[in-house]
């Protein structure tokens, strides 16, 4: 199969949806597919759209592209939509109304969490071939080797990692930690490590800070720890906690969004009211969450094959999906225009 990735994927750290399509991307291509990232080719079997927003640094193409694309170029593709952002996450108004717009053009729409189907549903978006495929982290760079679990005799080293720098990701429950180290009863228990971008005017002074890593170097940083913490509330997903999932560090997590789909086998749900009498819980019990974490499941092959398998099964209904879909008429100067504007995009494939 040919596959169209909607992204424009970026070297070095970035965010998950770029960390997304870089594993997808590498699994369909060991799996003997073919992966473009801009609507082109004239053999286009399958269509992923993944960011719609064409402002964004990280948008190949947008529901628009597609739709000129079947319309002038190749009917025969089928176009997925995967859906990883909410307006509930960042504290916006117009995500989810651009997003619903934009799935008009999908065929089958995939989500990261039921959490986030159920609101898009709830919102209005269409309730046709709706599926949830669970993100995942690569296991090259996110796994327990060379894990060193807390012996009790140390400082509890506490973690986290972020790209984004929304106030919903957590700042306030890493500010409180912050504040935490400096009290009597806490200054010699705990150290706090934050890897990645804090807002402007934002301080941790008693914290480690470490600007934002990826790869290998992001995995062996997260296996200097014992814990691992986020704070963040209304997650569609979250990479992050993944990561450090992978690595093997139970996760101290609020039950906010789809969070707790990704983490309530595998760590301590808690709120801020609550926090030191968590970390408490896991001090008294950690070789029991270090034990759980050694099936956490969530991982990028795993769900590569979701999405290839479902690739697969929509390819067998090619034709109903086809003689189904509904296609703009277009006048004979419209299609002429397009087709010039397509083929004058071909010279920067």
């Amino acid at each position: 199969m040919k596959i169209a990735i909607g992204t424009n994927i970026k070297d070095g750290p970035w965010g998950g949806g770029n960390a997304f399509a870089k594993n997808l991307s590498s699994f369909l291509i060991e799996s003997g597919h073919e992966v473009v990232y801009k609507l082109v080719d004239k053999d286009i079997d399958i269509i992923l759209l993944t960011e719609p927003r064409k402002l964004s640094e990280t948008s190949s193409f947008n529901h628009k592209d597609i739709k000129e694309y079947l319309n002038v170029v190749n009917n025969n593709s089928i176009v997925f939509h995967r859906i990883n952002e909410c307006d509930q996450r960042k504290a916006t108004n117009y995500i989810n109304e651009y997003l619903i717009k934009s799935n008009s053009v999908a065929d089958v729409t995939i989500f990261v969490s039921e959490w986030l189907k159920d609101l898009y549903v709830e919102e209005g978006i269409r309730k046709e071939n709706l599926h949830t495929i669970m993100a995942g982290a690569n296991r090259e760079f996110f796994n327990p080797e060379n894990l060193k679990l807390w012996n009790k005799n140390e400082k509890l080293k506490i973690v986290t990692h972020h790209w984004g720098t929304n106030k919903n990701k957590g700042y306030k429950v890493y500010e409180y930690i912050d504040k935490l180290i400096s009290t009597n009863f806490w200054k010699d228990r705990i150290e706090f490590t934050f890897i990645g971008n804090l807002p402007k005017n934002y301080d941790l002074t008693n914290s480690n800070i470490i600007t934002p890593l990826y790869g290998n170097e992001l995995g062996d940083e997260l296996k200097k720890n014992h814990l691992y913490i986020t704070g963040s509330l209304f997650e569609p997903s979250g990479n992050h906690h993944i990561e450090a999932g992978q690595c093997g560090l139970p996760i101290l997590y609020i039950k906010s969004g789809g969070t707790s789909e990704y983490c309530d086998r595998f760590g301590i749900p808690y709120s801020i009211d609550n926090l030191e009498e968590k970390i408490i819980l896991f001090m008294e019990n950690s070789s029991q969450y270090y034990e759980k974490m050694k099936t956490y499941p969530n991982d990028s092959k795993v769900m590569s094959n979701e999405f290839l398998d479902l690739f697969n099964f929509y390819i067998e209904s090619k034709k109903e999906i086809i003689d189904n879909r509904p296609l703009e008429e277009i006048n004979i100067v419209k299609k002429l225009y397009l087709k010039l504007k397509l083929k004058f995009r071909s010279y920067f494939k």
